[in-house]
């Protein structure tokens, strides 16, 4: 997994912060380092994308079913600790995450 471009974020979220006025350019998050799993990666395929686009994305980097189940398997993992953390006093983030659930749930 990887693309030797450049550096994959582990857990790009809208809890990221960015400047609205500006154009993202780079998100540098420590979050994931060491955890061993490029599967990793996958998560933002349930964060941030639709179905179809999480279609292409995964054509594209020709992942393995394995593969590809945990990835979904960290995204509901991330998405429930985000839930039961902040649900209760955040909108935003319940939103968000109900959303990521779901999908790691669809595929």
């Amino acid at each position: 997994m990887g693309s030797p471009a450049g550096l994959v974020p582990r857990r790009l979220s809208h809890r990221q912060p960015a400047d609205p006025r500006s154009r993202l350019s780079a998100v540098i998050d420590f979050g994931g380092l060491g955890m061993g799993d490029p599967a990793c990666d996958l998560t933002i395929a349930f964060t941030l994308m639709s179905a179809g686009s999480r279609a292409a994305f995964r054509a594209a980097l020709g992942v393995d079913d394995a593969t590809w189940t945990r990835g979904r398997g960290w995204a509901l993992t991330t998405a429930l600790n985000a839930y039961t953390s902040y649900a209760a006093v955040n909108r935003r983030v319940a939103a968000q995450t109900t959303q990521q659930i779901t999908e790691a749930l669809i595929g």
